[in-house]
């Protein structure tokens, strides 16, 4: 796939300001910019960035005008439910999309904020888009990319769905979300109205359920080999629209369920409960700089733009770097924090270098040894930063404050199993408990990079190379955690005759200082739901400072 490198100081097609990241999936970066070209007030707008197959071929570089001609056709079939497409071009191997800006949030933003929806909301949502699915197939246009980025909400709880076009423009299958595509588009094969039908199950399967019903396997082509040959996983939270989510996602389009029989399904759990509580829909956030200048209100001018995009370049420049550094083929946030096991022996993390000294597996005692007695605070210690409000713990978690400075909560049981030092300059902690094959390791280094990205990449992965089987899972992933440059890696590995599954992350804290979480556990084990939310729960409750 193509790779696009985009600085803030440039412009898209010479006149689109990329000002800040709204959301994320595989191959697909969405961003708050501003429209430079339309006379003396620049306008905000909604830019979308989807990476295009490298050779693309001579087709594929007519996505542009495809696009354009599906978008006008839709919005005069749904008028004020299909996003406007303003501008499409492609550069570089990239294809870029102009959308005026859209009053509402994203449909995967609303899910990671509130979490799950309740059967009534998810209903009322799935409606919103089967009216949009029937115009649209009514007219023989297939969507083909439906998936919870390409759906906003609005405050009213209207929906604008975006992307129409997309589908068919280039030769690659399912190019933004592979977790979304339907197994004939996996195989490959020509998509028809069944391919949106089963992305409306698996839209309304995320919302109830809190995950997509096939996991995002970090390789789109792995992704869509899981769609096409995995058994689905049984919902659990959906009660009424149980049986209309597993007859959208049957695997033969043939048997997947009508539109007609959707829409009876879906009225009728409306229905069942009209009281049902409706989580409100945020306000559609401008970031940063922008907060107070809301498109239409007084302060919106050429004055206030300027002062607002020099704020706004200044404080995005480094995420814009690192996010488009792992286009394509990079996850969403929201997977970040789902992943992990017991690493191999030589696994550094980010802030580790390569010179540790020998280490069992993770940091880890091997079972003849006995836990280090607790160690005195080494100095000099990370500074301690202010404390973010108090995280309530989920049950069956306490919060163990370290003699080091650092925090976090740990499944009860779970204790300090090794530590092992470098002097001063470097620590790696690591928590477990007998009979409980995981293991959380937390590393400080005063001595790394300033790209958590490269030293993953250039001090942890040769390590691992080396030893056990390992293959790394996805790419090396940019993020922000906590305001801090971060960057996520997770990888698989054969220790003790045990695959185990590991998801790393590690955070800059300035002046060389960093920190990283690795969680680990038997591969096997990975997809557990007590281990999912664990995983959670530490990266949620970890503080570098103290508590």
């Amino acid at each position: 796939m193509g790779r696009a490198h985009v600085s803030t100081h440039q412009l898209v097609a010479g006149r689109y300001r990329l000002l800040e990241i709204i959301q994320r999936e595989t191959n697909r970066i969405c961003w708050y910019a501003e429209d430079l070209g339309t006379g003396e007030v620049s306008r905000p707008c909604l830019v979308t960035q989807v990476g295009l197959p490298d050779n693309a071929y001579e087709n594929e570089r007519r996505a542009a005008a495809r696009l354009l001609r599906t978008s006008e056709s839709m919005a005069l079939l749904c008028p004020g439910r299909i996003a406007r497409v303003m501008d499409a071009v492609e550069e570089a191997g990239t294809l870029w999309t102009v959308n005026e800006w859209i009053d509402g949030t994203p449909l995967g933003e609303l899910l990671s904020e509130q979490g799950t929806f309740n059967y009534v909301r998810a209903a009322r949502v799935g409606l919103e888009l089967l009216d949009v699915l029937d115009a649209a197939h009514a007219e023989g246009i297939t969507h083909g990319e439906l998936s919870p980025g390409q759906v906003f909400v609005r405050e009213d709880h209207s929906i604008v769905v975006t992307g129409y076009g997309l589908a068919g423009a280039t030769l690659a299958p399912r190019l933004s979300a592979p977790a979304y595509a339907s197994p004939e588009q996996a195989r490959d094969e020509r998509i028809g109205p069944a391919a949106d039908l089963w992305a409306l199950g698996a839209i309304i399967y995320t919302m109830v359920e809190g995950r997509p019903p096939f996991r995002d396997r970090g390789r789109p082509e792995n992704t869509l080999k899981g769609v096409d040959r995995l058994p689905l996983r049984t919902p659990v939270r959906a009660g009424p629209l149980t049986q209309v989510v597993q007859g959208l996602l049957r695997k033969d389009s043939r048997e997947r369920l009508t539109r007609p029989v959707v829409r009876e399904a879906l009225t009728r759990a409306l229905s069942e409960d009209p009281e049902a509580d409706l989580a409100s829909v945020p306000a559609p956030r401008l970031r940063g700089a922008y907060a107070a200048i809301r498109p239409g209100g007084p302060a919106w001018s050429r004055r206030t733009m300027v002062a607002g995009t020099a704020l706004a370049v200044v404080t995005v420049a480094v995420a814009v770097i690192a996010a488009t550094q792992g286009l394509p083929g990079s996850d969403s946030g929201s997977d970040a924090a789902e992943s992990p096991v017991r690493p191999p022996a030589s696994a550094a993390s980010p802030g580790e270098g390569t010179g540790s000294a020998g280490t069992g597996p993770s940091g880890a005692p091997s079972p003849t040894e006995s836990p280090s007695p607790e160690p005195k605070p080494p100095s000099p210690k990370p500074t301690p930063t202010p404390s973010a409000p108090a995280t309530a713990l989920p049950p069956g978690f306490h919060r163990y404050q370290a003699p080091e400075g650092f925090s976090v909560a740990l499944p009860e049981g779970w204790k300090r199993l090794d530590t092992d030092r470098q002097g001063d300059l470097r620590y790696r902690v690591v928590f477990g408990t007998d009979g409980d094959d995981r293991t959380l390791a937390v590393t400080f280094s005063e001595r790394v990079g300033p790209d958590p990205v490269a030293v993953w990449r250039d001090e942890v992965e040769p390590n691992l190379e080396q030893s056990g089987d390992y293959e790394r899972i996805g790419e090396i992933r940019a993020t922000t955690y906590q305001g801090r440059e971060a960057a996520d890696m997770e990888w698989t590995a054969d220790v003790a005759g045990t695959r185990v599954h590991t998801f790393g992350r590690g955070f800059l804290l300035g002046e060389g200082r960093s920190f990283s979480l690795r969680w680990t556990t038997p591969d096997a084990d990975w997809e557990d739901e007590a281990n999912q939310e664990a995983l959670r729960t530490v990266l949620k409750t970890f503080r570098p400072g103290s508590d």
